[in-house]
């Protein structure tokens, strides 16, 4: 790391914080240690399967003191795109109980006379029907927007399928591009630093994901750290054009950084 000083964190979840179902030794005393020594941080996630305070929920069950405030995701992003264009009818092509973070802000008829198609991980409900059913929504005139773009992840029995290559399916099927409001896009980035008050020259994004947490970070102006756990690969690391400014084993080593 170089001596400029660290005002401020953005930590990935799902693979730094935990995976699967198991806390990353030593992940719960860093964000304890943060707390602490009061570095402000938001915990940033491209999970698109679970609302806000599920998430929460999770983290404090696996003995994480983080308040749901302190959470940022895509969702809360594409809640705040819709507002600003003045638009809620969408079809939600995602899984689990995502949809609460849409609460009252969209809405969904089951007609193809949408104005967003939004796209996150949808897990089983990634069918011919509900592809085929996005797919006519944006042949008539629907924008698409995609939660995320990751194309894959690590789940509990391995790695698995993201939203990205079903997004770049109907990419390809329609002509349109997506607007991201997940990770890389630097418009998320930018919400998650507002949201926490943050400078981006400051902050340093800690993630496993070489592109989507180092890249993006990079183009938001903040420092990428990459650990070695979650969805880490030596190999990706080793071929990647984009270069994090430290690796470190897991978040359990935060310190070593500081």
């Amino acid at each position: 790391m170089d001596g400029q000083k660290i005002t401020g964190f953005l930590i990935d979840i799902d693979g730094v914080l935990y995976t699967g179902d198991t806390p990353v030794p030593g992940a719960r005393e860093a964000i304890a240690y943060l707390m602490d020594q009061g570095y402000p941080f938001r915990c940033v996630s491209n999970s698109t399967r679970k609302c806000r305070a599920t998430i929460a929920a999770k983290l404090e069950t696996m003995g994480f003191d983080i308040p749901e405030s302190a959470i940022f995701t895509p969702p809360l992003a594409a809640v705040r795109f819709m507002q600003e264009t003045g638009k809620h009818r969408a079809y939600l092509l995602t899984t689990g109980d995502v949809d609460r973070d849409f609460a009252g802000t969209c809405t969904d008829d089951g007609s193809i006379a949408v104005d967003y198609v939004i796209v996150g991980d949808a897990g089983d409900r990634v069918t011919y029907a509900s592809m085929n059913h996005a797919f006519r929504c944006l042949m008539e005139g629907a924008d698409l927007i995609a939660l995320e773009k990751d194309r894959y992840w690590m789940d509990k029995d391995g790695l698995s399928l993201s939203a990205g290559p079903f997004v770049a399916a109907l990419e390809s099927a329609t002509g349109k591009t997506a607007t991201v409001v997940g990770k890389p896009a630097k418009a998320f980035f930018d919400l998650a630093l507002r949201d926490r008050g943050l400078d981006a020259r400051g902050v340093v994004m800690i993630g496993d994901d070489i592109l989507t947490d180092i890249g993006g970070a990079q183009g938001a102006g903040m420092r990428g750290v990459l650990v070695r756990t979650g969805k880490f690969r030596e190999d990706t690391l080793e071929n990647a054009r984009v270069k994090p400014a430290a690796v470190i084993n897991s978040l359990g080593d935060i310190r070593t950084i500081l």
